[in-house]
């Protein structure tokens, strides 16, 4: 279900918008926000709740990993898209989970109409990092239906 009204949202984001998501503001095209579900550093998996306002979108970034590694999302309200580089966008909705392996470039965020969340789960790996790259263009986004 696609959400314009923020009140409407909120109330079916049941992990909670949680903050500005200040610390990687730099690398989201529009706002975002960050509710941690685990506390980082005390557990082994990190999990936090990402909420995107209507056309707020990540940079393409790469989960970098020696072995394990990647990322998991998993759709929890709203609509919102998923890309890996070379691949047609995945239109997201609740329930949908995404297995992103390390190494693959890729971004994820809101579609233009509607506010969308996610649970990000950092999975463990050896040597992980990650890499933040160009933005996705407005002609790269505005262009998925």
């Amino acid at each position: 279900m696609r959400y314009q009204n923020e009140a409407e949202f909120n109330a079916a984001n049941v992990f909670g918008k949680g903050q500005d998501n200040v610390n990687f503001a730099q690398y989201f095209t529009g706002a975002s926000f960050l509710n941690p579900l685990t506390e980082f550093g005390k557990c082994p998996v990190f999990l936090a709740n990402v909420t995107f306002e209507p056309g707020c979108r990540n940079n393409w970034h790469i989960h970098h990993a020696v072995k394990g590694g990647g990322q998991i999302l998993i759709c929890t309200a709203g609509e919102g898209w998923y890309q890996e580089e070379g691949k047609e966008a995945a239109s997201l909705v609740p329930g949908t989970v995404i297995t992103i392996p390390a190494n693959v470039k890729h971004w994820h965020g809101a579609k233009r109409d509607s506010w969308f969340s996610h649970i990000s789960v950092e999975v463990p790996g050896e040597e992980t990092t990650n890499e933040w790259c160009n933005p996705v263009t407005d002609e790269e986004y505005n262009g998925l239906e």
